[in-house]
């Protein structure tokens, strides 16, 4: 009696044995309720006022459900309701988190993630994507702008400016002209360079004086305080003087300041090549006034000559 006791009770384990296997493994075949986790944002900024304030959290929903989802930080603390109590339909589903608690309030600097709570699943699953709030600027610690004199003509010889700088933080730098945003730095990093060909909108600016500014933008769109600005010139072909007087038939120097070999002069009916620096060109034989052209890489400078005559 005692071995068939035994027998049967040694055939019930087994047998509940099998049926709990049976049932775990049958859990394991259902397919997950959410899938196609997805947050292409990984870092954002509340307070930039620019497309990274807020990060998509992007998932599928097997089945139509109640949602309650949530932000946590590291600890598992919910410190962010994202949507509380929503059905929503089969299929994909995205909400966007602001980097702010339910009072409106920005969130420490730190990382969190998305817990979603299924209520007609009875399931509640924390996905793996971490979200970092950051609100903090970079700062421009250093930068310098080499040559301040240009002439961006194309002919090669110093048609950039180049501006070299230290950020606090790997981040874009931004270089303004004027106000205006002319250049920026696809890779982000705490030192680079960063070149500029005095041009805006495909077309070389004018000679004149300009001021350039930096600034630069962290990933997740802080933007630092701009440097303070550093003049720079841009110089076709200058002249010392733009006005010359001088005796008829009589010979005058004067200055021309140029990145181009060489330069052409026009003065009356004469002309000629010279390289830049001291021009010496012989003043017309009547008197009256001229204009002294003198040309480099397609771009002028002018004086008006003035030619009298001797004195008895």
């Amino acid at each position: 009696m005692a071995r068939i006791v035994s027998t049967v009770l040694v055939v019930a384990l087994l047998a509940g044995t099998a049926a709990a296997f049976a049932l775990t493994e049958g859990l394991k075949l259902q397919p997950a309720p959410i899938s196609g986790v997805s947050v292409p944002r990984k870092v954002l900024s509340p307070v930039c006022g620019c497309p990274t304030a807020s990060a998509t959290v992007s998932f599928r929903l097997r089945e139509s459900d109640v949602l309650d989802v949530t932000a946590v930080d590291a600890g598992g603390a919910v410190v962010a309701t994202i949507v509380r109590g929503r059905r929503f339909p089969a299929g994909r589903v995205e909400l966007e988190f602001t980097g702010r608690d339910d009072d409106g309030l920005v969130l420490p600097e730190a990382e969190y993630r998305p817990r979603v709570h299924l209520r007609g699943e009875r399931v509640t699953i924390v996905m793996p994507n971490p979200i970092r709030v950051d609100v903090t600027p970079p700062v421009v610690e250093e930068w310098d702008v080499r040559p301040r004199v240009f002439s961006p003509d194309g002919d090669g010889r110093a048609d950039r400016v180049t501006v070299r700088y230290r950020l606090s933080e790997e981040a874009r730098g931004l270089l303004y002209v004027n106000g205006v945003r002319r250049g920026e730095t696809r890779a982000r990093r705490t030192e680079n360079e960063l070149p500029w060909f005095g041009r805006a909108d495909r077309r070389a600016l004018p000679a004149g004086s300009y001021e350039l500014t930096l600034s630069a933008r962290d990933p997740a769109g802080n933007l630092a305080r701009r440097s303070d600005p550093v003049p720079v010139r841009i110089r076709y072909v200058a002249l010392g003087r733009d006005r010359i007087e001088v005796v008829a038939g009589a010979s005058f120097a004067v200055r021309v300041s140029s990145d181009a070999q060489v330069v052409r002069w026009r003065l009356g009916r004469r002309s000629g090549e010279a390289g830049p620096g001291t021009l010496v060109v012989r003043a017309p034989a009547q008197k009256g006034r001229y204009t002294l052209v003198v040309t480099a890489n397609g771009y002028s400078a002018r004086a008006a000559v003035f030619v009298r005559e001797p004195r008895p």
